[in-house]
């Protein structure tokens, strides 16, 4: 690195119980990402200690990182550069919440895969979910609205605090008329459905899905199949929310029953309904505002956890529709 002039050092000793190449990487992979976040600090290793040197306020911001990491190593999870990036941008966040706690918050662990929170949002999204009987995720492609919320599912189905899940979406591609599909109900709907058994299939052995499916403790199903019930002991999850008009919005809510929980998840930037149709979550959130027990959670770009490009293209349209929406002559 290019020599800085500096006003405060600091000396980081790692535990002998632990390797310095899962701390910075096998290839200094970690250690650059570092590097690259913090430019005004000199950093150098030797050994088992890491010294840095630069501006106090960076010095300390890096010593807490370099503090964090290695307590998410002390858990047994292993590194990546993008958890040494989501890391720097909490602590420069100033947030309460430690990167470690929010790292190593799992909500399943299955055939190995530990499913977490990873960003600050997604981490209030999921404690909205423990906190309140209906929680409204909103936010773009990518930012884990319905992966988290199926995984918070199957806990509670685990754990028994509900008898049954129950997984819907509005079929709008097919106008809902499945009856004028060909095939059978399974082979109409399992298109729009495929998402959701996605999700499942990464947190239940899928040999125990159909089981499951069979003696309902699982239900995956169109929107329009919803009407007319009333889910007790259940916790039900309908996705793609952006796609329901505001009648069917009420009707799915006012399905809920005793002992039940929702989750109800959408993008507002990916509306598919016929045009002069308004869209049930757009108006949802005017209506129940100051309703108790009903939280909404804003994801979005910097939620996504896809490739990388996913985030950039997410934030370069979220720029555009800004743009596009300006009044002309604006600045």
């Amino acid at each position: 690195m290019t020599s800085l002039s500096s006003d405060f050092q600091s000396r980081i000793v790692v535990p002998p119980s632990l390797s310095m190449p899962a701390l910075v990487g096998s290839s200094d992979e970690y250690l650059r990402s570092i590097e690259n976040s913090f430019p005004r600090i000199e950093l150098h290793v030797r050994g088992n200690e890491i010294n840095l040197s630069g501006p106090a306020d960076e010095v300390k911001l890096a010593n807490q990182l370099f503090s964090e990491l290695i307590t998410v190593l002390r858990t047994g999870q292993s590194l990546s550069v993008e958890i040494v990036e989501r890391s720097v941008g909490m602590l420069r966040s100033e947030s309460e919440i430690r990167p470690s706690s929010l790292l190593t918050a799992d909500i399943l662990t299955s055939r190995g895969k530990s499913i977490r929170p990873k960003t600050l949002n997604q981490k209030a999204y999921v404690d909205a979910i423990d906190k309140h009987t209906v929680v409204f995720g909103i936010g773009p492609a990518g930012s884990g609205k319905t992966y988290l919320a199926v995984a918070k599912a199957v806990q509670a189905l685990q754990a028994k605090q509900v008898n049954r899940i129950v997984l819907t979406r509005p079929a709008v591609e097919a106008g809902e008329h499945l009856g004028f599909l060909p095939g059978t109900l399974s082979e109409k709907i399992d298109p729009y459905l495929r998402p959701l058994y996605d999700a499942l299939q990464d947190m239940i052995d899928p040999d125990k899905i159909p089981k499951l499916m069979t003696n309902g403790s699982i239900e995956v199903a169109p929107l329009a199949y919803m009407r007319g019930r009333t889910l007790n002991d259940s916790f039900i999850i309908l996705d793609e929310a952006q796609n329901t008009s505001p009648e069917q919005m009420k009707m799915f809510l006012t399905r809920l029953g005793f002992g039940s929980r929702m989750v109800i998840t959408g993008d507002v930037t990916q509306i598919d309904l016929p045009s002069g149709t308004k869209s049930g979550l757009k108006v949802v959130q005017d209506i129940l505002l100051g309703v108790e027990d009903l939280a909404f959670i804003q994801l979005n770009s910097k939620d996504v956890v896809r490739h990388k490009l996913v985030s950039r293209i997410v934030e370069a349209y979220e720029s555009w529709d800004s743009i596009k929406e300006k009044p002309l002559g604006s600045k």
